[in-house]
């Protein structure tokens, strides 16, 4: 039986299981129940130590955390609402699906969007949170206090913004990965085994980003400040920023990911 204050994390993929285990790992672990058909072995191993209720019957919750994808969304919504009551606090972690969409199909104006990301496991990630117009004040701190062992909480802040700022930090995880792939394979494009190709472009930039977040200064001046004028770092550079190198790519990437999200609340619609 679900109470006030528990949780019902609703869709325990990548994500949903990211966001599990940064509210676990904290100092004072949540009242959890978790709803997956086809739960991970991580997720029936929380079951199993009694860290979390797996599937448990449906009834109103304190905060329903809705992480399913938003294409399968409508094919659970009727099961979803079995979970929301009058003082049911919804948060949204879907893509695509808009405030107002939500509201409507949920029946209830108590929703919050949050865009968090996979870092947040451990818990170094960045959560974005845009609330429904009439969602309190009490509201919005019980969301923070729930985001906050994941690492940063950005907001509140308005639905535009959240859409815009999610290509960055939402799928911003997915670019980090990509730059150390393409850098392991260049290296072994020139020579370097696999699997030291790999380490070193892994640690490099780890230990990149340990600095930049220990660093009062700026990611460009940090760039500068490593980057010889004629040397072999700027000869890499020009190639990486120019006129069709990352600057542009990025500005294009964010763009198709915007895109994206409106395509999938058309598609809702």
């Amino acid at each position: 039986m679900s109470s006030a204050k528990s949780i019902v994390l609703i869709g325990a993929g990548r994500m949903g299981s990211a966001l599990a285990t940064g509210w676990l790992s904290g100092k004072a672990s949540p009242d959890l129940s978790i709803v997956d058909p086809a739960p991970s072995e991580l997720v029936q191993g929380w079951a199993d130590a009694g860290k979390v209720v797996l599937n448990p019957d449906p009834s109103p919750a304190g905060i329903v955390v809705l992480c399913v994808k938003p294409q399968v969304f409508p094919r659970v919504l009727e099961s979803v609402k079995a979970w929301i009551g009058p003082k049911t606090l919804v948060i949204s972690v879907m893509g695509g699906l808009r405030l107002g969409q939500l509201a409507d199909r949920l029946e209830t104006p108590r929703i919050i969007r949050v865009m968090p990301n996979t870092p947040g496991a451990i818990g170094k990630g960045v959560a974005l949170m845009a609330p429904a117009p009439s969602v309190t004040n009490t509201d919005i701190g019980s969301a923070q206090r729930l985001l906050k062992p994941l690492g940063r909480v950005e907001g509140p802040m308005d639905e535009k913004m959240l859409i815009t700022a999610t290509g960055i930090s939402g799928c911003g995880p997915a670019y980090v990965f990509l730059l150390a792939e393409v850098m392991a394979e260049a290296a072994e494009a020139e020579g370097v085994p696999r699997e030291m190709a790999l380490r070193l472009a892994v640690d490099t930039v780890t230990g990149s980003a340990a600095l930049m977040a220990a660093s009062d200064e700026t990611p460009g001046a940090l760039r500068k400040a490593v980057t010889s004028p004629g040397g072999i770092t700027q000869a890499a550079l020009d190639i990486l920023m120019d006129d069709g190198g990352m600057p542009l790519l990025m500005r294009k990437a964010l763009r198709a990911a915007i895109t994206r999200d409106r395509e999938l609340s058309r598609d809702m619609d």
